[in-house]
């Protein structure tokens, strides 16, 4: 399998120890799913995405094999360069090799210290988890965010555990930013930002409706204003 690729732009991929990738806050963060994807097009999509207002994207392409998921992680790398962060799902080897932002690691994945010890002080790691009481355990790992779900009843997810926003409200204390996941869409996002997360991570919010673009744009809207919103607040 291959996919179309250009040389990436100047700037691109993860950044050096005095200039290290950063999370731009609301994270609106796009995971991948080329089967959903519009015509099958992820690199477009992801582009598309992007264009909309999207500053994360995760590649999650679990059945890949190891070659087709490199030459995917390539092109998005070039197409998106600069404009969003790019971590792999699971696989620091493949964000290595690309140059990737970061990798995302699942709740019984990787261990932190190696992905670290993989990619260097300056990637952005991040790790799934499903309960406050994991946000807890993974409070001292030398992550850079957790990812929490599920929130809502989701697609990806249909037998998960709902957690709702009240697990968003009782992880603050585990001092690091949280990503909200599952059955995330532009309605509830700011029911998401509002109980303090940090930003949320969606797949057929975005990548469902025929134009992502414009479904990129909505929820990063939506996501951005009630950012804009509670920090009003807060400086009250």
């Amino acid at each position: 399998m291959s996919y179309p690729s250009r040389a990436a732009p100047p700037g691109a991929g993860r950044g050096s120890e005095a200039h290290p990738p950063t999370l731009v806050l609301p994270i609106v963060c796009l995971i991948t799913d080329r089967i959903l994807a519009p015509r099958g097009a992820v690199v477009d999509a992801v582009t598309a995405a992007v264009d909309g207002g999207v500053n994360m994207v995760q590649l999650r392409e679990k059945d890949l094999s190891t070659r087709d998921l490199l030459d995917l992680a390539r092109a998005i790398r070039a197409a998106i360069g600069p404009s969003a962060l790019l971590l792999i799902n699971g696989r620091a080897d493949i964000a290595f090799a690309v140059e990737a932002d970061g990798v995302h690691l699942s709740s019984d994945g990787l261990p932190s210290n190696a992905a670290r010890a993989t990619l260097g002080s300056s990637a952005i790691i991040g790790r799934s988890i499903h309960s406050v009481d994991e946000a807890f355990a993974c409070g001292r790992e030398p992550i850079n965010y957790l990812e929490l779900g599920t929130i809502f009843t989701s697609r990806s997810h249909p037998g998960g555990d709902v957690i709702g926003t009240q697990a968003i409200e009782a992880a603050q204390a585990c001092d690091k930013p949280i990503i909200a996941v599952g059955g995330i869409t532009s309605d509830n996002v700011k029911s998401v930002i509002a109980a303090g997360a940090s930003g949320a991570a969606v797949i057929s919010a975005i990548l469902a409706p025929a134009n992502v673009r414009e479904a990129a744009q909505r929820f990063s809207d939506a996501a951005r204003e009630a950012w804009e919103r509670r920090s009003v607040a807060g400086r009250a």
